[in-house]
């Protein structure tokens, strides 16, 4: 007994070893007073985002948030960054707080983090009102009366842009419906710029062509060039009875593209065979049914022969650099549809 005691506080145990009501309130009181002290200096919010934020960016995850298997949180855009960058320098990528491997199959997403993230309050930077982070959104695109918007005759050369609040009072004093023609005209001139004669602007217009073709294709890679280039490659395809391929190069052919922050992804055509005539050639590439890629499709145009089999490196017109990560953090899949242009060798045949 005397040793119990021993270890107790003298302000904590009585003359009987035992301690008192009285001094436990004492203690309860002061632990209530230190952690309310707390309270106070450091909001709840606060808190939390030190425990939800991401282990890369220290940020709150925007979108999905993927752990580790020692349950170390990453959001969604640095996990496909740790991807990306291990998968270039074609190392195993790893969590960068407890060095174990990651990778898409050993990962998991924790929903519990991503609905508690989703309703953490966000101010708006704007009008300052505070809501839920699931809504910002909505908020910005459609409650915020501090948002940026035009005019409804924008379309008819209103220049008018300005707060969601102000918009209204704008428009009933607009002098933009009340113009004639050429006063509008002259607003929008490009609206009114000739078509050049012989352009394919529209998709109709490739769709009209006799020889057409496309396939799903893959890349393979990454692999390094003997100059120590990264490059990526698809298997050899056939299309028109002809044998091609797909290659790809990061960052503008960069001899590491991991040490800049951005990230583009180019590709370029090639003819695998021997021709005996120029073959001029239409092409794009679009997401397809097993890709993934957020993309603006451009039709791009090059003329194939012996002396010239492959194109020019054309961009991938992705949306963004993160939608970029995405790509290179997995496998890339893609449509490429090409079309024969052959009017060229009719006319030179008649």
């Amino acid at each position: 007994m005397a040793d119990d005691n021993a270890q107790l506080p003298t302000n904590e145990r009585n003359d009987s070893g035992t301690t008192s009501p009285s001094e436990e309130q004492d203690v309860f009181e002061s632990r209530a007073k230190k952690f309310k002290s707390n309270e106070d200096e450091e909001p709840l919010e606060e808190r939390l985002h030190g425990i939800l934020c991401c282990a890369v960016c220290l940020d709150l995850p925007k979108s999905a948030v993927y752990q580790c298997r020692n349950g170390h949180l990453m959001c969604s855009e640095c996990f496909n960054h740790l991807l990306a960058d291990a998968h270039l320098k074609l190392v195993p990528s790893v969590c960068p707080t407890c060095r174990t491997v990651i990778s898409k199959d050993l990962c998991v997403r924790n929903l519990v983090v991503e609905k508690a993230v989703a309703e953490l309050p966000v101010t708006c930077s704007d009008c300052s009102v505070k809501f839920p982070r699931c809504l910002r959104e909505v908020h910005e695109k459609q409650l915020c009366q501090e948002r940026y918007t035009w005019c409804c005759y924008y379309r008819i050369g209103c220049p008018w842009g300005g707060p969601f609040k102000k918009k209204a009072e704008h428009e009933k004093k607009c002098l933009q419906p009340t113009k004639d023609g050429t006063e509008i005209k002259q607003a929008i001139p490009n609206m009114f710029l000739p078509v050049k004669s012989g352009g394919r602007n529209h998709l109709c217009d490739y769709l009209s062509f006799e020889k057409i073709a496309y396939n799903d294709l893959q890349f393979l890679g990454p692999y390094r060039t003997d100059e120590f280039y990264v490059r990526f490659e698809t298997f050899r395809f056939c299309a028109f009875g002809m044998e091609w391929e797909v290659r790809a190069h990061v960052n503008n052919n960069e001899a590491d593209p991991t040490l800049s922050c951005e990230r583009t992804l180019s590709y370029a055509l090639l003819l695998k065979e021997s021709v005996d005539r120029t073959i001029n050639m239409h092409y794009t590439v679009v997401k397809g049914p097993l890709g993934e890629m957020k993309l603006h499709p451009h039709i791009e145009e090059f003329k194939f022969s012996d002396e010239t089999p492959e194109s020019h490196y054309a961009l991938l017109p992705l949306e963004d650099s993160s939608e970029c990560y995405k790509l290179l953090s997995g496998t890339i899949r893609f449509r490429l549809i090409m079309f024969w242009d052959d009017s060229a060798l009719v006319d030179n045949n008649l």
